[in-house]
């Protein structure tokens, strides 16, 4: 009944080894069923074997051992000696050796120590603690990413979601057109060049060539940006791309009605170029910008656009540049179901949870983009149900925000304050440029404390989103609201 397979067989003593082999094919070899034999060679006798054997049975004898509850501690030893040898990490070998004390080892069964042992490969990726321990150094030291999350370029949902905190996932709900992705590069540019982090963007919306051309929009307009590469200068996207720039002196140079320098016929691009330069103080800005732009290689921003994948195929994309790059922050653009459940709304709750799983394991912060419905509820009344994806979304995700446009017509039935107390409130004015649109945020989850809705006024053709204050609706249109 008692005998050691020969994979479990894990004699430290090579003396001790040689003794049971010995035993195995001698004194109890007619009591061995095969199974017990196979495998193993039969040791040579030493001169001093006969002896050994006598001497321990001579101990064993004066003593009362209980043979099954030694052969279960041999095995069970032997067992965590065949996992030590095994064990990829020193993380792994440590644990295996903690279950020798664990305070109940003696009363462990073979089969609780080959449980335990599951247990170290289950959980040695996940964090565990004592959460009482050290209480006092965690409260008062603030390093913690509950209160020390990366700042939003956004001062009340920075507040509010105490920074982009790693461990967590975020999503921002516009409807089709509204901006999505120019908001993610926003974030990202702000998390990159302001905050010094390195930043991933996967997009299955915006091209490589469009959000490239977005990201320079983005920082040669950016204010908190101007002041690190210290060009003063706003351009907007439409003239970027078409290389549309304004001479210091149109009298020296051909120049359209708006002042913007003219391509000569038949002339080649590198002429161009130097025209441009030796005639344009806003082209000699915007090249100093893309050339401060491209030496920011510590805080990249790297990109990979996608179409068809799989949930497995998004987890491996974040873990090439989490282990390549040690990125810490990810924007996925736009959150949808993976190729393989394409028109199931209810999948878009699995991805989410894989990506909040990857969140949660490697302590990186994940944000994604999700399509609202058109719909007519008002921008400050919106809800989950406002989704075009799967409702249950909502319940993986760590902060979600729901985002639309306030029509013009209606702006005057709205009012904004600096606090949340609206002591003080103000109007929000129309602006004459017809590309300024004014967006309520309603903080629909927010698992750091407050869901305050909040106004921004931007404009898509600089991507600038400039966070106004606290919104509502002034108190006549609320109650109006409330009969509705």
């Amino acid at each position: 009944m008692y005998y050691f397979l020969y994979k479990d067989f894990h004699f430290s003593n090579e003396e001790l080894a040689d003794i049971y082999k010995s035993i195995l094919f001698q004194e109890a070899e007619k009591y061995a069923p095969a199974i017990a034999k196979e495998n193993y060679n039969i040791p040579r006798e030493k001169s001093n074997t006969y002896s050994l054997k006598q001497k321990i049975k001579h101990e064993i004898g004066e003593k009362n051992y209980n043979i099954e509850f030694i052969y279960t501690e041999l095995k069970k030893l032997f067992i965590l000696k065949k996992n030590y040898i095994v064990a990829a990490t020193k993380i792994i070998r440590e644990k295996i050796l903690e279950i020798q004390h664990y305070k109940l080892y003696t009363e462990m069964s073979i089969e609780e120590v080959e449980n335990a042992l599951e247990q170290i490969g289950v959980t040695s990726g996940l964090s565990q603690v004592v959460l009482n321990e050290d209480a006092t150094n965690y409260l008062l030291s603030g390093e913690n990413n509950l209160s020390n999350g990366a700042p939003l370029p956004f001062p009340i949902l920075s507040k509010v979601f105490k920074g982009l905190r790693k461990g967590e996932t975020m999503a921002y709900a516009m409807p089709s057109n509204s901006g999505k992705s120019r908001f993610t590069v926003n974030l990202a540019a702000h998390l990159s060049f302001v905050e010094k982090k390195k930043v991933l963007i996967i997009s299955n919306e915006m091209s490589e060539e469009k959000m490239r051309l977005c990201l320079i929009t983005t920082i040669i307009n950016n204010p908190e940006i101007q002041k690190l590469h210290k060009q003063n200068i706003i351009k907007n996207e439409g003239e970027l791309l078409e290389l549309k720039f304004k001479a210091d002196d149109p009298k020296k140079v051909k120049v359209d009605k708006d002042g913007f320098i003219i391509k000569l016929d038949n002339e080649k691009d590198e002429d161009f170029f130097d025209r441009l330069y030796d005639s344009s103080k806003e082209f000699q800005k915007t090249i100093a910008v893309t050339d401060w732009l491209s030496e920011q290689i510590e805080n990249s921003i790297y990109f990979i656009h996608i179409t068809e994948h799989t949930n497995d195929q998004l987890r491996k994309i974040i873990l090439n540049y989490y282990y390549k790059e040690q990125v810490e922050y990810i924007f996925y653009d736009t959150l949808k179901t993976d190729i393989e459940h394409i028109g199931n709304g209810d999948e878009v709750k699995k991805t989410a949870t894989v990506l909040s799983n990857i969140a949660q394991k490697f302590n990186v912060f994940i944000g994604s983009s999700l399509q609202l419905l058109e719909s007519n509820t008002l921008p400050i009344n919106l809800t989950i149900n406002d989704m075009s994806a799967s409702r249950t979304v909502k319940e993986v995700l760590d902060t979600l925000c729901l985002i639309k446009q306030i029509s013009y017509q209606s702006l005057s039935r709205y009012e904004y304050s600096l606090t949340d107390t609206f002591d003080k409130c103000f109007d929000i004015k129309p602006s004459k440029d017809v590309d300024v649109r004014f967006y309520a945020c309603v903080v629909d989850k927010n698992r750091a404390g407050a869901k305050p809705i909040v106004l921004f006024k931007l404009n898509l053709a600089y991507n600038s989103w400039e966070e106004l204050g606290y919104l509502r609706l002034k108190q006549i249109d609320e109650e109006i609201n409330n009969v509705q």
